[in-house]
């Protein structure tokens, strides 16, 4: 009987832990592990990915898609650099991965090739946990710790595993004997509740407000029902943050779509003419398009108490998960709809839903971009999964991708990480592969890691009991990688290349369609959907489409406020401008 190796315990402590998959690039140092991961039959299984960018972000796109904990491998020096990309796309959207990281010292510390200092290197991403395995007996309690310490803070944790010590031999030794911790695997979950009072204080604050908008992110999940009968309560309007798209019903008709620059007027709109603002699970950045100081009474629910008052001060913080929290403000918030302000809301969702419209059917040279993401909102599998990059399709997915309830999209929220999308449908095809997954990503993205990474998708699709992972590439030339209303360069070293994108998948025995006729488009997504294999679309688009960001509300108003027109002042000129608008 072979001896069991401390290799073998890792992968007993991932498997305890219900880790089904640990994403890596192979390498000399982590490679016990490796061989370890195959010894298991799958349980876990290694995915080896093209770059250890991209394992990374397939580990945190499994945690984003799936709730649990990612699990990404690499080896020092150069390959643990690679990691960190992923790793802050976890540390700042707020997801528990767990980076194991090899390391293979002969010589004295610091005098060896590709010897990098890994502690210094991951403090700030990992600066929870980061800690050196060091004997076979503190292996288990050493990763169950950085387990617990990843689900908790839900952010990403880092171990080190010496190659000698991965090879070592696990001694036979009692629970109790001199050195050995006994470790215990599981995550258990708190039921975190605001005190009475808070919850009475906020209950106050939204009963008595006349125009309340609601603003959504990715912490009310789960929570969907309870925002809409909230919402309908006090005749509420709602928004989202990017993340916090997928959370509500973006057909709803008081629904006015994401806030920021990537989103929509109507959203701008329902900020600025709000007195009340309920903040649920969101610590959206683009704080230029919230209230003015002192313009709305705020309550602010996130499980995360140093995230209160980080973005907009909250008159009423409370700490606490996003269903139950509304469950018990909802048994105390008064049924005070008030219909005025609704049907304003409504009104300005109506005017930017035809905008939209317009804005689709404009004539572009070739295809429209906002076209392509408008037809496939008819088409998008209510089972389906969506994964997207950064760029100009971004601002496209915000505004023209309207997501049926149910449809799980995820993307690099907050760190902003170009090539992260194709990655991420991987983490989401392997962990449901009987649910179709789309990827939106411009030609940037695909030529920075999406070319590479669809061998991997080639390798894997076979097994999938549904084979359908359809790769939108918005190929629009820039090299600039936004577009945005800027005319394509006459100089051709400024201009990306035009790399085949469909007929790269086609070599690797994928399927692929290229279109370049605005009215093919339908008939595009219709073919790729119905493919019987992955499938990269191909869409040749117009790169001087103008991105067109809506204006902050009265950005004019927060000019005198920064001046230091006194706030009593701001907020009479507020009400008038309000009045003006018929938004009371």
């Amino acid at each position: 009987m072979a001896e069991r190796r401390v290799a073998d315990l890792v992968v007993e402590r991932l498997r305890a832990w219900r880790v089904p998959r640990a994403f890596g690039f192979p390498g000399a140092a982590i490679a016990p592990l490796v061989e370890a991961l195959d010894r298991s039959g799958g349980d876990p299984a290694f995915i080896p990915a093209r770059h250890e960018e991209t394992a990374s972000f397939m580990a945190t796109g499994h945690a984003k898609f799936t709730g649990g904990i990612g699990v990404c491998l690499a080896t020092q020096g150069p390959s643990a650099v690679q990691l960190l990309n992923g790793l802050y796309d976890a540390k700042l959207d707020s997801k528990p991965v767990v980076a194991i990281v090899g390391e293979d010292v002969t010589g004295p510390l610091g005098g060896a090739h590709q010897q990098i200092g890994l502690s210094r290197l991951f403090g700030d991403v990992c600066n929870q946990f980061v800690q050196y395995g060091r004997s076979p007996e503190s292996v288990p309690a050493l990763l169950d710790q950085a387990f617990r310490t990843a689900a908790a803070t839900r952010s990403p944790t880092c171990v080190v595993l010496p190659r000698h010590l991965q090879e070592a031999v696990v001694p036979d030794l009692g629970t109790h004997a001199v050195g050995v911790i006994t470790a215990t695997p599981g995550e258990p979950l708190a039921r975190v509740l605001p005190h009475e009072v808070d919850l009475d204080a906020a209950a106050q604050v939204l009963g008595n407000g006349q125009r309340t908008a609601i603003l959504v992110g990715q912490g009310g999940r789960g929570a969907a029902a309870e925002i809409v009968e909230l919402a309908d309560r006090l005749g509420a309007g709602v928004a989202t943050s990017l993340l916090g798209k997928p959370v509500l019903d973006e057909r709803l008709p008081f629904h006015a779509g994401v806030l920021g620059e990537v989103g929509t007027p109507a959203a701008a709109e329902l900020m600025g003419g709000c007195d009340t603002l309920l903040l649920v699970g969101t610590n959206d950045p683009w704080t230029d398009y919230f209230p003015m100081p002192d313009q709305a009474r705020t309550v602010q629910i996130d499980i995360d108490g140093t995230r209160i008052g980080s973005r907009y001060p909250a008159d009423v913080p409370l700490v606490g998960d996003a269903a139950e929290t509304l469950r018990a403000l909802l048994a105390r918030v008064p049924s005070r709809p008030h219909q005025q302000w609704r049907a304003t809301v409504e009104s300005a969702v109506d005017r930017w839903r035809a905008t939209a419209a317009d804005r689709a059917a404009a004539p572009a040279d070739p295809i429209n971009p906002q076209l392509v993401l408008q037809e496939l909102s008819t088409r998008v599998p209510q089972t389906g999964s969506v994964a997207v990059d950064v760029g100009s399709v971004l601002y496209w997915y915000a505004r023209h991708l309207v997501l049926p309830p149910g449809v799980n999209a995820q993307l690099c929220g907050t760190l902003g990480s170009l090539g992260c999308a194709l990655p991420y449908s991987v983490a989401a095809k392997l962990a449901a592969p009987d649910r179709p997954v789309i990827a939106l990503l411009g030609d940037g993205a695909m030529q920075l890691n999406g070319l590479a990474e669809l061998i991997t998708v080639s390798h894997h699709w076979q097994r999938w009991a549904d084979p359908r992972l359809v790769v939108l590439v918005l190929n629009n030339r820039d090299q600039n990688g936004m577009g945005g209303g800027r005319a394509p360069s006459s100089d051709p070293t400024r201009r990306r290349p035009d790399v085949p994108y469909a007929g790269w998948a086609r070599l690797l025995g994928l399927h692929g369609v290229r279109v370049d006729r605005p009215e093919l488009v339908g008939a595009a997504w219709d073919e790729a959907l119905a493919a019987d294999r992955p499938c990269v679309l191909e869409a040749v688009v117009d790169p001087a489409v103008s991105l067109a960001p809506p204006e902050p509300a009265f950005a004019d108003l927060r000019g005198l406020y920064a001046d230091g027109e006194p706030a009593r002042r701001v907020r009479e000129q507020v009400e008038q401008a309000v009045a003006v608008e018929d938004l009371v």
